[in-house]
């Protein structure tokens, strides 16, 4: 059997300190998650973290650099390599419709990410807010 890992994207959005995350219902439960998604047919990952986000925060956003690519094991026993982009916010657009499954988008602190950390959706959204916050960002042309 050949071993295929899912592609996801995630998106680091921020604002004067508050970082853009998204409230949904993953597997019956309530979870935080940066706007994040898999990988379609035919787009980029740029472009598949653009789309994510305005899917699902109704915010359409810059995309300034790279955090990092990450592999995770999810409970589900399926391998995720998430690319990990950091953007700025630019318009809101509060009459799309969100995506199936997401609650609503919140502005939130790193204290309040913290405080609610046995409710993100994986290791990998704290984990990627500590990198954006203490590691090197990658320039966009790191992606090909």
């Amino acid at each position: 059997m050949r071993f295929i890992p899912h592609v996801t994207v995630a998106t680091i959005v921020e604002d004067q300190g508050r970082y853009l995350m998204v409230e949904e219902l993953s597997n019956n439960r309530v979870v935080f998650n940066q706007p994040a998604g898999h990988l379609e047919a035919d787009e980029s990952l740029i472009q598949a973290a653009h789309r994510e986000t305005l899917e699902e925060t109704a915010w359409t956003i810059e995309i300034t650099g790279v955090t990092g690519v990450y592999l995770f094991r999810g409970e589900n026993g399926v391998t995720y390599q998430r690319t990990c982009f950091t953007a700025l916010p630019l318009t809101h657009q509060p009459e799309l419709e969100l995506d199936t499954g997401i609650l609503r988008a919140h502005w939130m602190t790193l204290d309040e990410i913290h405080a609610r950390q046995s409710e993100l959706r994986s290791p990998l959204v704290l984990e990627c807010i500590l990198d954006y916050l203490n590691k090197p960002r990658y320039p966009l042309d790191l992606i090909r």
